[in-house]
């Protein structure tokens, strides 16, 4: 029997939990159960309480807000624990069309990938500013390049996986889930889909972040964090080969003057050729290190999923049976 869990982060969203829940679809070709699960990040309405109202199967309350990544993450392992193959996750305002939900599976269901992703067409998207969309297309750009892969919507929240794919899914940004994963399973060389999916009316503004500016720092820093565990060496060569490079050049620099005889006055010319050339080799050095610290990481990831696929085989064996003691109870 294939389970889906559909699992919604929610941040007082008791106003539109309700519509989204009920564009929902009830039946999918190729899956037998449908649930929906709703995490409660701290709302102070009665999201918890719609959501109970509404007949979501699963509820996961916090007692204050943990942020988006951190609600994800836990919606995801819940989604396992409940036994789900397949897992969607959607946002709370109604802004992706629930009837797509059979869009986002079809890859899946198919076996032609692990994680599909829904794609806005954010040129679409009036609604945003043209900063905003500008800054969404270079972002996705940014993305696709250390990930490899080729979504052209990595800060969409639709997305779908397999259990084979959230079990290996490892999110320590306490920002947003997106651009993370994306770069996550692209290192780790998953199928990734993207489908057009259509949008619904805005319902209300973002609560991600407070400004452009702030959204552009916290994805940039994501971004660079995330990139740098996986390739931290290619990182730390680049840096330091720059800096190494800009004190060679000016130690060349130094030696035509000297060679020409006006080395005399261009003696702090040596010492920040000097000071640049140490710097550099020793940013190498840390990539080195930071290299075998992103191996152990590889390692730590693997034993979590095995972990993680133990706990779930345990949890689906039956339960002992007591001892044949001969004794018989009426």
């Amino acid at each position: 029997m294939t389970k889906l869990i559909i699992q919604i982060p929610c941040l007082n969203e008791a106003a539109t939990l309700p519509v989204t829940l009920r564009d929902l679809p009830r039946s999918i070709p190729g899956i037998d159960v449908i649930e929906t699960l709703v995490i409660d990040d701290g709302s102070e309405d009665d999201t918890a309480r719609v959501a109970r109202n509404e007949g979501v199967n699963h509820i996961i309350s916090f007692p204050r807000n943990r942020g988006l990544a951190v609600a994800f993450t836990a919606g995801i392992n819940a989604c396992l624990k409940n036994g789900a193959d397949f897992i969607v996750n959607t946002d709370a305002d109604n802004q992706y069309a629930g009837t797509d939900v059979v869009k986002l599976l079809r890859p899946l269901l198919s076996g032609e990938a692990e994680i599909s992703i829904g794609d806005r067409n954010i040129s679409s998207l009036r609604h945003l500013p043209f900063i905003r969309r500008a800054l969404q297309h270079l972002g996705s750009w940014v993305v696709r390049q250390v990930s490899n892969t080729t979504v052209p919507d990595t800060t969409s929240g639709f997305r779908a996986y397999t259990k084979e794919a959230a079990l290996q899914m490892t999110i320590v940004s306490e920002f947003s889930y997106t651009l993370e994963s994306i770069i996550q399973s692209g290192k780790k060389r998953m199928a990734i889909a993207h489908v057009p999916v259509a949008t619904n009316p805005k319902m209300r503004e973002s609560r991600l972040f407070d400004s452009t500016v702030s959204y552009i720092k916290k994805s940039t820093a994501t971004i660079i964090r995330v990139y740098a565990m996986y390739e931290p060496l290619k990182i730390f060569t680049y840096i330091g080969g720059v800096v190494f490079s800009t004190g060679f050049l000016i130690s060349l620099r130094f030696l035509y003057f000297y060679l020409s005889g006006l080395g005399g006055g261009n003696v702090q010319s040596l010492i920040l050729s000097a000071v640049l050339m140490i710097v550099g080799f020793q940013v190498l050095l840390i990539g080195l290190v930071a290299d075998v610290i992103s191996g152990n990481r590889k390692l730590i990831e693997d034993l979590l999923y095995r972990i993680r696929v133990m706990e779930l085989e345990r949890r689906n064996e039956p339960l002992p049976r007591p001892p044949d003691t001969g004794t018989e109870v009426s």
